[in-house]
Parts: structure tokens; C-alpha cells; sequence
């Protein structure tokens, strides 16, 4: 099978494509390369260098690749950028979204998979939210991932395309990157080995429930090759993809800043690490959200493998290599 996955040189994205290959299926790549990187990727799979709001490049992606199926992550991703930036927001995860199902629809693909939020789409919710719980984004980032679950749903029922919507909690794990807004846990593991304090925004009482980004590639595996009987042609199915668990980011931070101080010591390089400084509340911020990942289990087979305390460990390992 042939899946071609936008946003595949970015974080998570390389994380489906390493899925892909591993499973025995071949995989291309369309990225603009605005927060990915080639070093993501293994050697071997094709790169096509494409701005997702460019209909005639993602056209052309699609008409020389001509995939089985296509997973959709590529994205604006920073809930503050789209606080500043609607229009630049709606652009990528609207338009962007609509240039690749047109492209899908018209080389002959016959299932997308779209990576949409559960961390945003509930809006506050103190307990695990299942699926049936009424939309409610409060971020014009939130408002296009529930537009795009539209759009999924529409291009299904006019077009006989199977989609699947992946509602990701907060993801996090090796290969994040720590230079946007977005992923706290690469930007405290980057300010951690520079010996600098991390900044949490506000009290740092936002409750979130983190999810490992290889748990999610699998979860993205299955979507796009498994025989499901509730994925089929005409349907949209939704799913959230996290653990249930919430930790709030004062915890976080601490448990972040153990496991680095762990990893830096294991490596004879023992340092005690700065305790947080805070600042100001960023503005379209939740206080609490979780996601009941119970359906997921039944439609897909796939449960969470990695605890947060593993993760949090591994993650550290690897920005202490290099990465």
C-alpha cells in the first residue's frame, strides 16, 4: 500500500512514516519544511517540498505519487499563533485541508486519515471527554479542526471516500520541536540542558492529557491500512487518541526536569536544575482537558503503550543526545 503523508518531515508525521515502513508499506512525503526537517526522514522515501495551500503543488504531489490512502498532518498548529493569526490559521487548516481531499478525490484515493484535536475541540472539561461530547473550541485553531472533521465528513458522503478523524490529545516525544509555541515538553527539555529556568504561563494549573507521538503513529497505522469494519467507503469515523490521564503543567515541569536531571547524571554530567520562573496566561489557553480514548480501542485495537513517565524519560534521552 502506498501512503502519501503531509507534514511527514514534522514530529509526528515522521514518527507515521517510520510506522509505514516498518509495516511493509511505502510512504512519500509532502512538507514545506517550515517546522520539519529531511533528518526526520529515512533515506529512500520521496520528499515533495510543497506549501499544502498551494492547490497546484499539492495537486501535483498527489497526481505523481497517486496513493492508496493519505494522512493529513501537516498544520498550523500554535492555538497563540491562531489567536494572532485567524486568517493565516484558516488558510493552512482549511484550505490546506480542502487542496489535499480535492487531490485525493481526483487521483483515486480511497481513504485520509486527519490529524484533529480532542485538545481543543471540548473545550474545558475537568473529566475524560468521549466523542459524543458537544464541540466546543474556544481557539480559531479549534474552530478549524472541527471544520475540518466537516469537510472529512462531506467529501466522504459526496465522494465514497473512508475517513477517519484522529482527535489527539497533547502530543509530545522525540523529534518535537522546541522553537514554535507549541510543545512544552521539547521546550523545557531544550531550556533544561542550556541550565535555564523553564517559563510556565500563568499558575501553570493547565491540566492536559499527554500522549507519546510513537503511540500515536500507531494509532495512525491502523487507521490508514487496517480492515475495519466501521471505516468504509461514504463515512467519517472520529476518534480521540490520547490516555485519559490528565497532569497539569506545574507536575509536568517537575517531572521533566527530574528526568533530565536522571538522564545528565547517567551520563556523568550531574547538574541540578533551575526551579521554574512564570509568566503571563497565554491567551485561548483551556485550564482542563483529557479525552476517554474508549473507541479507539474498540474501532482500532489500539490502546496507549507508554506511560507519561516513560515517555517524559525517553524524550529527555533523546534531546540530551543531539536531538
Amino acid at each position: 500500500m502506498k501512503i502519501l503523508v503531509t507534514g511527514g518531515a514534522g514530529f509526528i508525521g515522521s514518527h507515521i512514516v517510520d510506522a509505514i515502513l516498518a509495516a511493509g508499506h511505502s510512504a512519500a512525503v509532502l512538507d514545506d519544511l517550515s517546522s520539519g526537517s529531511r533528518e526526520n526522514l529515512p533515506a529512500g522515501v520521496p520528499l515533495h517540498v510543497a506549501d499544502i495551500a498551494d492547490a497546484d503543488a499539492v495537486e501535483r504531489v498527489v497526481a505523481a505519487e497517486r496513493p492508496d490512502a493519505v494522512c493529513h498532518q501537516a498544520a498550523q498548529m500554535s492555538v497563540s499563533r491562531s489567536v494572532r493569526e485567524p486568517a493565516f490559521d484558516a488558510r493552512v487548516n482549511v484550505i490546506g485541508l480542502v487542496n489535499v481531499l480535492d487531490a485525493a478525490v481526483r487521483h483515486g484515493s480511497k481513504r485520509v486519515v486527519f490529524a484533529s484535536s480532542g485538545g481543543v475541540l471540548y473545550g474545558d472539561v475537568t473529566t475524560p471527554a468521549p466523542e459524543d461530547t458537544p464541540a466546543n473550541p474556544v481557539s480559531p485553531y479549534g474552530i478549524t479542526k472541527w471544520v475540518g472533521e466537516r469537510y472529512l465528513e462531506f467529501y466522504a458522503r459526496e465522494h465514497g471516500l473512508a475517513t477517519v478523524a484522529l482527535r489527539y490529545s497533547n502530543v509530545y516525544g522525540p523529534r518535537q520541536n522546541p522553537h514554535g509555541e507549541a510543545g512544552v515538553v521539547a521546550i523545557f527539555c531544550k531550556k533544561f540542558l542550556a541550565g535555564e529556568p523553564a517559563r510556565i504561563n500563568g499558575d501553570g494549573r493547565y491540566v492536559r492529557d499527554y500522549i507519546y507521538g510513537p503511540d500515536v503513529a500507531r494509532a495512525n497505522l491502523v487507521a490508514l491500512t487496517g480492515d475495519l469494519p466501521q471505516v468504509r467507503s461514504g463515512s467519517l469515523v472520529s476518534l480521540n487518541i490520547g490516555t485519559g490521564h490528565g497532569a497539569d503543567v506545574n507536575e509536568l515541569e517537575a517531572m521533566i526536569r527530574g528526568a533530565m536531571q536522571d538522564v545528565l547524571a547517567a551520563r556523568g554530567k550531574p547538574a541540578s536544575l533551575p526551579l521554574p520562573e512564570h509568566g503571563p496566561a497565554r491567551a485561548g489557553d483551556l485550564r482542563s482537558n483529557m479525552v476517554d480514548p474508549a473507541s479507539a480501542a474498540t474501532v482500532l485495537g489500539w490502546r496507549p503503550e507508554v506511560s507519561l513517565t516513560d515517555g517524559l524519560a525517553r524524550t529527555a534521552a533523546w534531546f540530551a543526545s543531539g536531538g
